[in-house]
């Protein structure tokens, strides 16, 4: 292939990726739309330049403007965030988790964390950030009605252990995590609590999940691109006030694990932490109802919905069993939802021992929320489910339906979008739009 034929083979790579979600229901709970200030961001000059550093202490020149996007970014995020510390340059959450690993721990130190095969990121595992730092991981024991970890056997892990850092966090995340006696445990060997929440974090900005910095984590770590709606990037944060705690924090970043950090990328977080102050609670209230109703609506289409009796979630997240474990059902119901125009993603549950044939898939309402569906809706998406999973439904007659109700909900809510564009044709957002028609 020569050089112009594989330019334009990506580009209508792109096209078709673009037409699959902008015609589909998107349902990866890691994933979502950015606004279209957001999007002016990412097709600045800021894309290729540097600025080693904070604000006002550079190794550039010219970093005067980005200064003052970064500063404003930092001051707008310990708003949002209620924190007195914000580190808002590197790349993605686990940029971010190696950042603070990087800043509070030695290679060889212990370390408590939930297990991949509970839920647990893998970035808190010997595969991730965990192995790359060196250090001794020790898994809590889980609490499988509850799908959190065992709140006494987790305690008794971590006074027995003694570990330098104890960890909270989970890429499946239903519930908000029982800190409480955990944190005590911590406190009274010394360790330093840390909390990932990636998944949740638009969920506690907005003042619907749990409040990790008052409930006793000295860190709070996330991604700035999953139920919070901004571009691809990570956040550290922390209510402590020593100047030396933030100062290793900041080096963690940077020099730690990044150089220059993508400043078009933050410039496009700080725009999205602008409209978050402004409607970032609306948002995570409807998206955990959304949540909490579309999981009622698989249970009464007959579904096999994951903690029923706890209200199925109080995230972003539903969770459905398929079959035994490791038996691959999860894995074949993804690909028939996909092939019927719904984007979800495979998972292990609690028992499955083989990442590649779980028996769950895990599904999250967020960007359906971005994109203004509410409760009713979500009862139509979950009979999208059944008619593909259940009655067995051709998946082109449904994929075809699918795509006739999600033409209706393509405006990007919850944001500036004063001219009520669409979020998933950025070649088309680029010519309608003044600001951004000049980078087309």
């Amino acid at each position: 292939m020569d050089a112009l034929a594989a330019a334009t083979a990506v580009r209508d790579a792109a096209k078709r990726s673009t037409q699959l979600f902008r015609d589909g229901l998107p349902m990866i709970a890691s994933e979502n739309i950015i606004s279209p200030r957001v999007a002016e961001m990412l097709v600045t000059d800021f894309h290729g330049r540097y600025a080693e550093g904070l604000p006002g202490k550079r190794y550039y020149q010219g970093c005067g403007d980005f200064d003052t996007v970064e500063a404003l970014g930092m001051e707008l995020a310990r708003g949002v965030f209620r924190c007195a510390f914000a580190n808002i340059q590197s790349t993605s959450g686990t940029v971010s988790n190696l950042a603070v690993l990087k800043s509070l721990t030695k290679p060889g130190d212990a370390i408590t964390a939930v297990s991949t095969a509970d839920g647990g990121h893998i970035s808190h595992a010997p595969m991730g950030a965990v192995g790359m730092r060196g250090l001794e991981l020790h898994t809590y024991p889980w609490d499988h009605d509850n799908m959190h970890p065992d709140v006494d056997g987790a305690a008794k892990l971590v006074r027995s252990v003694k570990p330098k850092l104890v960890l909270f966090g989970q890429s499946m995340f239903l519930f908000p995590t029982p800190m409480k006696d955990i944190v005590a445990a911590a406190k009274e060997v010394g360790a330093v609590v840390m909390y990932d929440g990636a998944h949740v974090l638009g969920l506690i900005g907005g003042g619907q999940f749990q409040d990790p910095l008052r409930e006793g984590a000295d860190v709070l770590t996330g991604s700035s691109h999953k139920t919070f709606p901004g571009p691809q990037g990570g956040f550290v944060f922390s209510d402590s006030k020593d100047e030396k705690f933030q100062r290793r924090l900041h080096s963690g970043v940077f020099p730690g694990v990044v150089s220059s950090y993508h400043l078009h990328h933050v410039a496009a977080k700080v725009v999205a932490l602008a409209e978050f102050q402004q409607f970032g609670a609306r948002y995570a209230k409807d998206t955990v109802a959304n949540a909490q109703a579309f999981g009622a609506a698989l249970a009464e289409c007959g579904f096999d919905v994951l903690a029923a009796d706890r209200g199925f979630t109080k995230s972003h997240q539903i969770v459905t069993r398929h079959g035994a474990q490791d038996s691959g059902a999860g894995a074949k119901a993804a690909a028939t939802l996909e092939a019927c125009g719904i984007i979800t993603n495979m998972n292990m549950l609690p028992g499955d021992t083989k990442p590649l044939t779980p028996s769950g898939v895990r599904i999250g309402v967020q960007e359906l929320t971005r994109v203004g569906m509410g409760k009713a809706e979500m009862e139509q998406v979950a009979d999208f489910y059944r008619r593909g999973l259940l009655a067995n439904e051709d998946p082109a007659k449904v994929k075809r339906d699918v795509k006739a109700f999600k033409a209706r909900f393509q405006e990007v809510k919850y944001c500036f979008n004063e001219a009520k564009l669409g979020g998933y044709e950025f070649f088309e957002l680029a010519q309608k739009t003044p600001s951004l028609a000049k980078f087309s």
